[in-house]
């Protein structure tokens, strides 16, 4: 796991450092942390002589931070969600890629060929998908954990020990399930209410930790955290008593993209790692380390038979809606950001 970017500082050292490493036989990755096996970047150096660079990020809006603030022209992919690859789009981040120049575009299962997010799959292909919701100690709490009242207005074993990722799109969006209203809702009273709800439950909140969501979980500083599902799948084989919820509100959805940034140093050699990912067998090792899903065809083949059956992918009969994190307008988004500023102070 490489160290992560947390300022615009520290984003235009590590562009600076990337630009030496960006040359002929190189390929420079932008990429979540403890989200890539080494073994696959090790396979891709062995058969194509390519040197892999790869510094990490803890969230979406980290990574988009530190692109916009001098690091386009310095790395040639990167790993946003769903919803980030639209931001990006839309504000000239991404190149464009060719008819014909993915040689395995076809290895794109249906599902995920045509998303709203990339429609045609224009700058991206699939990486992972899976779902955020949050984890319980059930060393700790007994009851009942399928509502988003565990976050949002904890019973009293819980308070104060619980870690939110801190990652705006995942905590505006299920505080937007946990009130029942619309994402991006432009209602004052609406607005009003979602920021006096979040301001309620952060005194029973310990930490935003997206990077030690897992660790803090596994040594029990936190008895509640929200988390991804293979992260709490990874937490709990390694000692913690968690169980992964999935409220009857709903939890989130999402699906993480490899795109071709603009104006990447070593665009064949991404092209190429694009490529490699697409093989199944490429793309389910990665599915065996972070334990979510691919976006592949033909990669039943290569996955742990255990996979499937972990119960961190298998909701409940009465759980909610999985939701994608909408993008909303610049008016909408201005005051959620508003919001998200005063929940962090």
């Amino acid at each position: 796991m490489k160290y992560l970017v947390k300022s615009s500082v520290a984003a235009l050292a590590l562009a600076l450092g990337a630009n030496a490493a960006a040359a002929e036989g190189k390929l420079v990755l932008y990429h979540w942390f403890e989200y890539m096996p080494q073994e696959v970047l090790d396979k891709f150096t062995a058969e194509t002589g390519i040197e892999v660079t790869m510094d990490t990020y803890d969230s979406n809006e980290a990574m988009l931070a530190s692109l916009k603030s001098g690091a386009i022209g310095t790395y040639d992919l990167a790993v946003p969600g769903d919803y980030m690859v639209a931001i990006m789009g839309n504000q000239g981040l991404l190149d464009t890629i060719a008819e014909g120049e993915l040689k395995n575009k076809a290895n794109i299962a249906p599902e995920w060929a045509d998303p709203a997010f990339d429609p045609g799959r224009m700058s991206s292909i699939p990486y992972q998908w899976g779902s955020t919701s949050f984890a319980v100690n059930r060393d700790v709490y007994s009851g009942n954990i399928q509502t988003t009242d565990i976050l949002f207005n904890p019973p009293a074993e819980l308070q104060g020990r619980i870690n939110m990722l801190d990652a705006q799109g995942e905590i505006m969006a299920m505080a937007s399930l946990h009130m029942g209203i619309p994402q991006c809702s432009s209602d004052r009273e609406q607005l009003k209410a979602l920021n006096a709800m979040l301001q309620d439950a952060k005194q029973h909140w310990s930490s935003f930790n997206s990077d030690t969501a897992k660790e803090v979980l596994v040594s029990g500083d936190a008895a509640v955290g929200q988390i991804y599902d293979g992260f709490a799948a990874k937490a709990r084989e390694e000692g913690a008593n968690v169980e992964y919820a999935y409220p009857v509100q709903g939890y989130v959805a999402w699906m993480d993209n490899v795109v071709l940034l603009k104006d990447a140093p070593n665009r064949d050699n991404a092209i190429r790692f694009m490529d490699f990912l697409l093989e199944p067998e490429n793309i389910a090792a990665v599915t065996n380390y972070a334990q979510y899903n691919a976006g592949v065809t033909g990669v039943e083949a290569f996955l742990d038979p255990d996979l499937a059956s972990k119960p961190e992918k298998n909701p409940h009969a009465n759980a909610g809606p999985g939701i994608f994190i909408e993008v909303c307008d610049q008016q909408v988004q201005a005051v959620y950001d508003q919001i998200w500023t005063n929940l962090k102070k």
